[in-house]
């Protein structure tokens, strides 16, 4: 229930994370989701509670980027490093290894350390020619450091990659997770698709029958009266019922006469 109500109303996600910790606070997953919707409505001292608690359980540090912004919430940024770098980064999934790089660059933000706050986010993962689903975040939080630098054109085009990779994510909704997807910046109105070979031979043969006319020529007429008369030629060499056999034989009729007179 608390999942299906942490976005549109994040203090009742909140009671049912509570109740449930009540009735099932040894249950790892009970106190993760009572951790995020504590952190969702601002309650950034119990959520550090809870992932502790959370941690200690289930001894993983998959909420470890909650826990660096929770660090953060409560006014501790150096503390929120601290939590950041005790941590195995390669032993993190991808999305948690992005996630932490972006908390920590917001740490180094809040003790105004703009340059190491853009060194945070120089992951393998800032790619700005594919986007996966951590890439939005990604790209608007580099963007955020560029403009606290004061470097507006290169924030510009990070907040546009960010939107493009948005953009692409939706379209591919349903696709399975971590899915590539190719981000192109740039739209050419006047690209040439190629044809499809195939189609044109068949286009081009279609041409061809259609240019061909009947021949109605004297020639073609004078051909047609050859046939006729050669049939006509061959009916004639028939030999007809009565004729005498070349042999000097009588034909069948003769033979039947002769027959009856004897």
């Amino acid at each position: 229930m608390a999942a299906r109500l942490i976005e549109d109303d994040p203090a009742l996600a909140h009671e049912h994370a509570l109740a449930a910790t009540r009735r099932a606070g040894r249950i790892a997953v009970v106190r993760e989701t009572a951790a995020i919707t504590a952190y969702g409505i601002g309650d950034f001292s119990l959520a550090l509670r809870e992932l502790r608690t959370y941690r200690r359980i289930s001894g993983r540090d998959d909420q470890i980027a909650l826990l660096v912004d929770s660090e953060r919430g409560v006014g501790r940024p150096d503390r929120a490093l601290e939590e950041g770098r005790g941590v195995d980064r390669s032993k993190l999934p991808t999305e948690v290894r992005v996630e932490l790089a972006i908390a920590m660059s917001g740490a180094r933000l809040d003790l105004g350390e703009t340059e190491r706050a853009l060194q945070e986010l120089d992951i393998p993962e800032l790619d700005p020619d594919r986007a996966f689903e951590w890439s939005p975040a990604l790209f608007a939080a580099r963007a955020a450091v560029l403009e606290e630098l004061g470097r507006d054109d290169e924030a510009q085009l990070w907040r546009r990659r960010a939107d493009v990779a948005a953009d692409a994510l939706d379209d591919a909704s349903g696709v399975a997770d971590h899915e590539v997807l190719i981000v192109d910046e740039t739209e050419d109105p006047d690209a040439v698709i190629p044809a499809d070979p195939d189609e044109d031979t068949a286009d081009e043969m279609s041409n061809e029958s259609d240019d061909v006319v009947p021949d109605d020529s004297d020639d073609a007429r004078s051909g047609e009266a050859i046939a006729e008369e050669a049939d006509a030629g061959e009916t004639a060499a028939e030999p007809a019922v009565g004729d005498v056999d070349e042999s000097g034989g009588s034909d069948v009729a003769s033979d039947e006469t002769d027959g009856e007179d004897r």
